[in-house]
């Protein structure tokens, strides 16, 4: 439906649903942190933002949440929070004189002595590594610039020679692509951290270092359905165990920077196209991250081949594109975020899109509710349905819909804030705070005034109306209802 038409039918700018369906995640930052930059990010197309815990003081995050609850007030538009944990950092120790650099070929040794080291050793202060490692498994260092193989390994000594050769400074980071270290994915901070984000009514928690489902399983126990999960796939070994962790999480992140550390940066785009389709075969939300837009850190527009990266997750029906120094320590923040947009509506608007995101299959589990989701989506396009509207409590109906991916749009009508907030990372999905409905004469009154106060629909036309009987039972989908809207009824709202 067009503004004019949407304003002709009652509909505020504010409440209309976006112009496209994948959804922006902005991370702030330095340069976003203020109430007047998130609201710029807001209205230039941020649907949810990320808080990263990495940097920054709770006292700081705090005050950054309040400003974009406020703007959820502002606009009558529930926001998504995202605050994502660090997980365990491991980094060599300090060198002599702060520098040192490793030759192609020459020795070099970890080991627990935390004396500065020089040209040919370096202490290691994780147990857990000596642990876990063996002859053959590579070192990656600052960012995978530095490669080290295994040669030889003792509890408190790993000898390697040097593969890929550098300058190599004090606490660099360091990389074990090759092995399942026995570390748990939540440090101490991350504790602390996560904590903080539940007092904060975080919508959804990210967690990084996923090895295994037991990492997930642990952060699902300690967040006690107060927000919803998020895992971050940046290791191998949690490519190799996908779907289980994907069983136990409520959405996934492609983190494709770690991830291109620890891989060959060649495997990544057929890694992103697995778990992209993995995720929506399962039902799952799925994000894209990372250097989408890296140039627009410090330059005003992308290149073409970040424009076409961005393009490609979008056309692979990614519920999510996310930026992250772009928007939190860039000089460009609103343009970052507007030119998300932009490509977003764009790639929707070719005709072939719809094609393009059904290459993946998504077939229905046997349920009542996955049956009715798709037939809603079958039906919407047999009819020419303008939307399809459902009301959830929990938000799992809107899920079955979404992974649909629908061509028309999807209004989420629910009486609970916290399901509201969480939709944010859902593809299409347009969630509405409203009052519960107790019957059937009720619900399709309120989904006819909330198709035209929303601008998906006007007189004559018709939506697809899906809910569970009896009304405020979660899980209970059951009912699929088609409704046209007549002339009367668009009168009588615009007298209201």
């Amino acid at each position: 439906m067009s503004a004019a038409d949407a304003s002709a039918s009652g509909a505020a700018p504010s409440l209309r649903p976006r112009a496209r369906k994948v959804r922006v995640l902005a991370t702030l930052g330095p340069a976003s942190a203020d109430l007047a930059m998130i609201r710029k990010l807001y209205l230039a197309g941020a649907d949810a933002f990320r808080i990263n815990m990495s940097h920054g003081a709770h006292a700081d995050k705090a005050t950054v949440v309040a400003a974009i609850r406020s703007l959820e007030q502002e606009y009558g538009r529930p926001t998504t929070i995202l605050f994502d944990l660090q997980g365990p950092k491991l980094r060599v120790g300090a060198f002599d004189g702060g520098i040192v650099v490793l030759k192609v070929g020459d020795p070099f040794v970890l080991d627990r002595d935390p004396t500065p080291g020089d040209t040919t050793r370096v202490s290691l202060p994780h147990r857990e590594i000596f642990e876990a490692i063996a002859v053959g498994a590579r070192l990656l260092l600052d960012d995978g610039k530095l490669v080290l193989r295994v040669t030889a390994c003792a509890p408190d000594r790993i000898d390697t020679v040097v593969e890929v050769g550098g300058a190599l400074s004090n606490s660099k980071g360091l990389n074990v692509p090759d092995v399942v270290l026995p570390m748990a994915a939540l440090t101490e901070k991350d504790r602390r951290d996560l904590a903080f984000a539940l007092e904060q009514k975080a919508d959804w928690i990210a967690l990084s270092f996923v090895q295994r489902p037991e990492d997930v399983a642990e952060a699902r126990s300690l967040i006690g359905g107060r927000a919803s999960l998020l895992a971050k796939i940046e290791k191998p070994a949690a490519v190799d165990r996908l779907e289980e962790i994907l069983e136990l999480a409520d959405a996934v992140m492609v983190a494709r920077g770690d991830l291109g550390v620890e891989m060959p940066p060649e495997e990544v785009p057929r890694l992103q196209k697995h778990i992209v389709e993995t995720a929506r075969r399962l039902g799952r939300p799925v994000v894209v991250a990372t250097q989408m837009l890296e140039s627009m850190i410090r330059a005003p527009t992308p290149t073409r081949a970040e424009v076409s990266d961005v393009a490609t997750a979008i056309y692979d029906g990614a519920d999510a594109v996310m930026l992250s120094a772009e928007s939190a320590a860039g000089d460009w923040p609103e343009e970052s975020v507007a030119m998300m947009e932009r490509i977003a509506i764009s790639v929707e608007a070719d005709p072939g899109y719809n094609a393009r995101i059904h290459f993946t299959q998504t077939p229905a589990d046997p349920t009542t509710a996955d049956a009715l989701a798709a037939a809603a989506n079958e039906i919407a396009t047999t009819i020419g349905a303008k939307a399809i509207l459902c009301f959830t409590s929990s938000g799992s109906t809107a899920r079955r819909v979404a992974r649909e991916r629908p061509a028309v749009p999807l209004l989420v009508l629910t009486p609970v804030p916290e399901t509201a907030r969480r939709l944010g990372l859902l593809w299409g999905a347009h969630a509405v705070l409203t009052r519960d409905v107790d019957s059937f004469e009720a619900m399709i009154a309120k989904s006819k005034r909330m198709a035209l106060r929303h601008g998906v629909a006007s007189a004559g036309d018709r939506i697809i109306v899906m809910a569970g009987v009896p009304f405020g039972t979660p899980g209970a989908t059951n009912v699929l209802h088609v409704v046209r809207l007549t002339g009367d009824e668009l009168a009588n709202y615009k007298r209201v």
